[in-house]
């Protein structure tokens, strides 16, 4: 990630979080001729504790000096999130990793016990991706219910490229968008720790340029190291089928997350799986 392309990726998740708190929330008065929603630049460097002209500079992405104290004013007159936090200082300070270089084939072996885990958990479909979301493993349920990605190319297995290049996940989730902006979340949170990686740019550029509903759901700036949601599929063998989304990383030093998709209680999900895989 380049200077100015920090900088931007700061500026825009600044005004995202901005115009996601109310005046009324924050405890201002609502006042009038709103131009636009949420709170003042002035009024975020009112709870911050900064002065107006500084957090505009900040909001504005010029290369100004920050320090830790100052951001986690920021971050509470934001209320940032654990995740969130930690994305604003990675961008902020860039202070990520300094692993620039990244080597797929180092991250595409997983190990023997994690391939076991992936064995036992027959009723829960479950993907292994690497800090590009990267699919790496999978087990033979989420081949049945996704797509079986042993039948593409290793460079094809993108799962967020996936979701905007296959109709089978387009057509599968019913609540696609709820679907995407897990993972992006996730995406985004692995972006701002590897700010010294300039494959995101190009990817993320690459994405932009190909798929409108990519731009759009991008600059809402979600950023989650790990969303728990309920998804809907329409499966087309199956029907309808209920999931709880879990995201876990597995510590090591191949920076791997293990998503798992746990058939719904009260629901007949887990049945229909297994006579899918039959």
């Amino acid at each position: 990630m380049s200077n100015q392309t920090r900088l931007q990726a700061l500026s825009n998740f600044l005004k995202s979080r901005r115009a996601a708190i109310t005046p009324a929330s924050a405890g201002l008065a609502e006042g009038t001729r709103r131009r636009t929603p949420g709170l003042r630049r002035e009024e975020v460097a009112q709870l911050a504790g900064v002065s107006s002209t500084w957090y505009t500079w900040l909001e504005q992405g010029r290369d100004i000096k920050v320090s830790p104290s100052v951001l986690e004013c920021i971050a509470g007159a934001l209320r940032l999130t654990k995740d969130e936090r930690n994305y604003l200082f990675a961008l902020a300070l860039e202070n990520g990793p300094g692993m620039a270089a990244f080597q797929q084939e180092e991250a595409s072996v997983i190990s023997p016990s994690l391939q076991k885990i992936l064995q036992e958990l027959t009723t829960c479909p479950t993907i292994i991706s690497d800090r590009r979301c990267g699919i790496v493993g999978w087990n033979e349920a989420a081949a049945h219910v996704f797509l079986d990605f042993a039948q593409l190319l290793p460079e094809e297995r993108n799962m967020i490229r996936l979701l905007f290049v296959r109709k089978e996940f387009q057509r599968l989730a019913v609540n696609w968008e709820q679907f995407v902006r897990g993972f992006l979340s996730i995406f985004r949170a692995y972006y701002g720790q590897y700010v010294e990686d300039s494959w995101y740019d190009d990817f993320i550029a690459e994405m932009k340029a190909q798929h409108p509903a990519f731009h759009e759901l991008w600059e809402e700036s979600r950023v989650s190291s790990a969303p728990d949601v309920v998804l809907e599929f329409r499966h087309a063998k199956a029907g309808k089928m209920l999931f709880h989304l879990t995201s876990l990383q597995v510590h090591g030093s191949k920076d791997l997350r293990c998503s798992i998709y746990t058939p719904a209680k009260d629901s007949n999900t887990e049945a229909k799986l297994k006579q899918l895989m039959k």
